[in-house]
């Protein structure tokens, strides 16, 4: 099985001759007996039909080849990857993966054949969302984001690879825009300035929450999503068990990043506000019949889940009417941590209450706190040889 190279010349409206090769294969008989072949191309050279004919040859001897695919990219992300990975995955994946197909993929190349997919057209389109992907036609989408939907189209088009659809996966060698380093992104408080805004919400509803954002380093949904049976005020603990999240209309329980929960020691004050809080919250329960106790710590007027959007509002209406520097309320996140690598907390320990995967990726993201440690430690050291010298 040797195959053969085939040589085509049309000739355009200009008079102009152009020369495409291409390879054709012969398949394993059909059903029936009769004799099939597949046509590889074209291709705009004889020596790259050749090197394409010696490889597709040595798939179909071994076992190996595949053919291709007439499924358009559009079917198989919509009717068949899509909904098998609805249950698989947490429900805001879920979103992130039909948002990218939906918005950036379909519209674009959903209309070729999943077998014809190279890794220049995938290259294409990331430069076309660069340029002009924002669904509001206002101008490109960040390269974080078109990374996103090149993570999508290499998982769904590696899945298509496992169900034989395609030899080989395109994405595997298309070359995504790489998201800008976030190292020197980060904004966030100093001790004094947080001091300022914790007087600030003093009163405020949402008061004991925004303490406990600003003094565990909690994610704004992990804060919402706190309920009283994961909260131990005797032991000055909580245990973040859950995430709340909006959208479809609702609010949403899941799991937190990562998968896995932890518990997070709190300070005194912290504690008292909890104590305070929930003191408030059974005496409305017990004047009003329409507060229903929900379990949750931080409730809607009502007592229901309260939506975490609700925090990321308060807090910039407080800031907005304040002198303290504009920051967002997931900055309070990095204010708390940023704090504690200064104090000297261990980084071990301030992954831990952040829930980051490792420590090593606390100390990469929070290592713009660390020069003047750096001199700090020298010193120490300095002063512990000398005294040891003496």
């Amino acid at each position: 099985m040797q195959g053969h190279i085939h040589k085509r010349v049309r000739t355009c409206k200009n008079g102009r001759k152009s020369t495409l090769w291409y390879v054709v294969v012969d398949l394993p008989r059909g059903a029936e007996g009769e004799r099939r072949q597949k046509w590889h191309g074209g291709f705009q050279t004889k020596k790259a039909a050749e090197a394409v004919r010696a490889r597709l040859v040595h798939e179909l001897t071994t076992g190996f080849y595949v053919e291709p695919s007439r499924m358009l990219l559009s079917e198989w992300l919509v009717d068949h990857w899509l909904p098998v990975h609805k249950t698989r995955v947490k429900k805001t994946t879920y979103r992130a993966y039909r948002s990218a197909i939906v918005h950036h993929i379909n519209p674009r190349i959903g209309g070729v054949a999943i077998g014809k997919l190279k890794p220049q057209m995938l290259n294409n389109l990331y430069q076309q969302l660069l340029s002009d992907g924002r669904c509001d036609g206002g101008g490109g989408l960040a390269p974080a984001t078109v990374s996103g939907v090149h993570v999508v189209l290499r998982k769904a088009l590696a899945d298509a690879e496992d169900a034989g659809l395609i030899p080989r996966n395109p994405a595997v060698r298309a070359k995504p825009p790489r998201p800008k380093s976030q190292g020197g992104e980060l904004r966030y408080w100093t001790p004094a300035e947080l001091r300022v805004f914790l007087a600030l919400v003093e009163g405020h509803r949402l008061e004991a929450a925004f303490h406990l954002l600003a003094m565990t380093g909690a994610r704004r949904g992990e804060v919402a999503g706190l309920r009283w049976v994961d909260v131990d005020l005797d032991a000055a603990r909580v245990t973040i068990r859950q995430t709340l999240w909006a959208g479809d209309g609702g609010v949403y329980v899941s799991s937190p990043k990562g998968g896995r929960g932890r518990t997070v020691d709190l300070d005194q004050a912290t504690v008292d506000q909890l104590r305070e809080h929930r003191e408030r919250q059974l005496q409305k329960a017990a004047e009003t019949w329409r507060w229903e106790d929900s379990g949750y710590v931080f409730t809607r007027k009502d007592g229901s889940a309260l939506n975490p959007s609700t925090l990321t509002r308060a807090f910039r209406w407080i800031v907005d009417h304040s002198e303290l520097p504009r920051i967002r309320l997931h900055d309070l996140r990095h204010t708390h941590a940023s704090i504690a690598v200064k104090a000297g907390v261990p980084i071990g320990v301030v992954s831990e209450r952040l829930g980051h995967a490792s420590p090593e990726f606390t100390l990469h993201r929070y290592s713009h706190v660390m020069p003047g440690m750096q001199r700090e430690a020298a010193d120490r050291i300095a002063r512990a040889v000398r005294d040891e010298a003496a």
